[in-house]
């Protein structure tokens, strides 16, 4: 269909034209509340006292020792390890669970002598109550807004044993624990650490002023120490759950009633034929290839990660934690998805970006293909051999820059993270200059963009700066390390999940439309209604629903219902995938003939699992505050990530590689989708087996452990 007759199209859809300026006004007002909430976050997270001393003026560590100790955290990449503030690898302990629950022991040890003159366990059970309750008194009471903090005798006498502890056990070989030593740190940096460790233990217990629970929201459930589910928590939780059903219904009632429709519009099936393949398009093959190979160093890696969850010390009998520690290996299989996943939405949309514009190309877009191939994959090696290079200490002072940030999905250096981003950059002007390859595609689809006249294609352009953009979020501040981890963890989530469930669903369910309406399964105005809905609950959701991962992180007190509430709208989308997937499916099957239908396997496949990954296993129920409270941390968030990262965006990924290699077939008898049937199959097996076999019988245990003892005593290896 020409520009001319898609233009009359939209202008008769009334619908499409509301549904346009409500997601614009949508995307808007999220943003700005982002804005705000960012403003808020800085202002109320937890400060850093000048100092803390003992009674006597003696310094136990000041702020410059807990800002150095951050950078030794991130440097020997801990976070990959362990995890802080739940944040991280639940292969190890969480740093702050673990040395709360130290020092509420140490301390009660502490006050027991000073009290009674005895061992703790040697008094009677009221006394070791009343000791447990000053111990308890002592914690919460630490103000953390004085400039010098005066920490009681018995606080401060615990602070110095775990410094010990802690700096010693982060410098030593521990194969019980399939710990190595942190290579990159020094004995002066290791005991800087452990202040850092001892601070973020601190602002988990210390009250907020003039409040009744901590900078954390009395996060990790420890009631040895008092930390116990708040009000905010409860009232939020089941306020969530209504709103959600009472959504459920008015999302349904306005698809059925507005959007769904007899579809008896005009198609337009401009992808329906096989056209010639443009020089750009022959060269994109080899970034299938490479999604292939990152996808089998993936799971290769994840045999050796399986494996050292039974076997600690070794792989068959190999000391490989001596050559690839756990925090590199988990580096690597949770960077490789983000590579692969991405290098097939770039080849896919650098490939089907011109037979979109009807076969035509700008001049010299192979050779920027090219351009970008190379550029990206040098970018890729160097940040994971600088991942490995930093964690094993041969990147002292530049390790920042090349080496390893040590932030659980962002770990690449800041250099090679510049580079990532003007990959994304480049593939968006890329992707522009193949969708309007001529002056008069150019000044038309300007001309319609800023009238407000936006059509799919349009959107799909719009999905790639998107994604772009937010990416450049995870490098604040750009040229160092930011002095609070909540702020740093707070701009971490922007890219970990903002810039997955707004832009990778912005980016899926705009090409996903297009490939509809091009394919002639649906008219191009009910693809148009359909993703405009689609997109104004996946801002709702996606962008203000970041707060549900800050719930726990020292953020202020707004994340819990802004955090809960949003996140639940992350379901509704969801639930149209189902919906429409069984549409599409009836549709293909009513079709004697269908060239896509192994990559629409796919794809549908993607949109069930998109719903059970991010939906059941999280938006429907991990996001509640009262169960993520108890649950943060444990082995059921890995069933999410896994479900959704895999389930939703990995098949949707393969959906496309197979899409596009459809049609550079074109009409040659030598396609056959039998191996890519099978293996879609075998996949979804995988999944299942993975949620039985792994997840659930691990995951629901730990959690039964976090309600009876804590989370530190769920989190170890007893």
């Amino acid at each position: 269909m020409g520009e001319a007759a898609i233009s009359v199209a939209d202008q008769r859809d009334p619908v499409s034209n509301v549904l346009k300026w409500i997601l614009l006004l949508t995307a808007i007002v999220t943003f700005a509340m982002m804005g705000w909430a960012t403003v808020v976050t800085y202002d109320r997270s937890p400060p850093q006292p000048d100092r803390f001393v003992d009674s006597h003026g003696r310094t136990l560590m000041t702020s410059g020792d807990i800002f150095e100790g951050k950078a030794g955290f991130q440097r020997a990449d801990l976070m990959d390890y362990g995890s802080i503030y739940g944040m991280g690898s639940y292969y190890g302990e969480d740093y702050t669970a673990n040395t709360l629950v130290r020092l509420g022991t140490v301390t009660k040890e502490q006050v027991a002598k000073s009290r009674f003159g005895k061992p703790l366990g040697n008094l009677s059970l009221d006394d070791q109550a009343a000791v447990a309750a000053q111990m308890q008194r002592q914690l919460q009471g630490i103000d953390l807004t004085k400039p010098q903090v005066t920490l009681p005798d018995e606080v401060a006498a615990g602070i110095g044993a775990l410094q010990k502890e802690i700096s010693r056990a982060l410098l030593i070989v521990n194969p019980t624990e399939g710990w190595t030593p942190a290579y990159s740190l020094t004995p002066k940096e290791a005991a800087q650490t452990a202040d850092f460790i001892i601070y973020s233990a601190l602002t988990t217990v210390a009250r907020r002023p003039d409040r009744s629970w901590s900078w954390t929201e009395n996060w990790p459930y420890e009631p040895s120490v008092g930390n116990t589910p708040t009000t905010n928590t409860f009232r939020w939780t089941w306020i969530s759950f209504c709103l959600t059903f009472l959504l459920f219904g008015a999302t349904l009632f306005i698809y059925e009633y507005w959007l769904n429709g007899p579809d008896v519009a005009p198609m337009d099936p401009v992808l329906a034929k096989f056209g010639p393949l443009t020089p750009s398009q022959r060269k994109v093959g080899k970034y299938f290839l490479i999604v292939g190979l990152v996808l089998l160093v993936q799971l290769s890696v994840g045999i050796i990660m399986a494996h050292s969850y039974y076997d600690r010390s070794g792989f068959y009998g190999i000391d490989i934690n001596r050559w690839l520690p756990w925090n590199f290996l988990r580096d690597v299989h949770i960077q490789t998805p983000i590579v692969w996943i991405g290098v097939s939405w770039i080849g896919a949309g650098l490939f089907l970006a011109p037979a979109i514009a009807g076969g035509q190309e700008a001049k010299g877009q192979g050779f920027l293909v090219d351009v970008l191939f190379w550029v990206t994959l040098a970018v890729v090696a160097g940040a994971l051999i600088g991942n490995y290079l930093g964690i094993m200490g041969y990147i002292r002072n530049g390790w920042f820059w090349f080496g390893n940030q040590g932030l659980s999905y962002i770990q690449l250096g800041r250099f090679w993270q510049i580079g990532f981003f003007a990959g994304l950059v480049i593939w968006s002007l890329l992707v522009f200059r193949a969708l309007w390859p001529t002056r008069p595609a150019l000044v038309q689809a300007t001309r319609q963009f800023w009238s407000g006249a936006i059509r799919l294609e349009n959107l799909i352009w719009a999905a790639t700066i998107n994604i772009a953009l937010l990416y450049a979020f995870g490098m604040i501040p750009l040229t160092g390390i930011e002095k609070s981890f909540t702020l740093t963890d707070y701009w971490r989530w922007w890219v970990v999940h903002l810039w997955v469930e707004q832009s990778f669903e912005f980016f899926a369910a705009s090409m996903s439309a297009y490939l509809l309406m091009a394919t002639g399964l649906v008219s191009r105005r009910l693809a148009e209604r359909a993703v405009y809905f689609e997109l104004i609950l996946i801002f709702l959701g996606g962008v203000i629903g970041t707060g549900h991962h800050l719930y726990w992180a020292g953020g202020p007190s707004m994340w819990v219902p802004m955090g809960s509430i949003f996140s639940f709208i992350e379901v509704l989308p969801l639930v149209l995938l189902i919906i429409e997937a069984i549409n599409h499916y009836r549709l293909i099957q009513a079709r004697e003939q269908f060239n896509y239908r192994l990559a629409y396997t796919y794809v549908i496949g993607a949109a069930f699992w998109n719903f059970v990954g991010a939906g059941v296993f999280g938006g429907g129920t991990l996001n509640a505050p009262l169960v993520n409270y108890y649950e943060h941390g444990t082995f059921l968030t890995l069933n999410h990530a896994h479900t959704a990262l895999f389930g939703a965006f990995g098949l949707l990924a393969i959906g496309l590689v197979y899409f596009c290699l459809r049609y550079a077939a074109g009409e040659r008898a030598v396609f056959s989708e039998k191996l890519g049937l099978w293996a879609f199959w075998l996949y979804n097996l995988g999944l299942i087996l993975w949620i039985l076999l792994n997840f659930f019988p691990i995951g629901w245990p730990q959690l039964d452990a976090v309600f009876e003892h804590g989370l530190a005593y769920a989190r170890s290896s007893a």
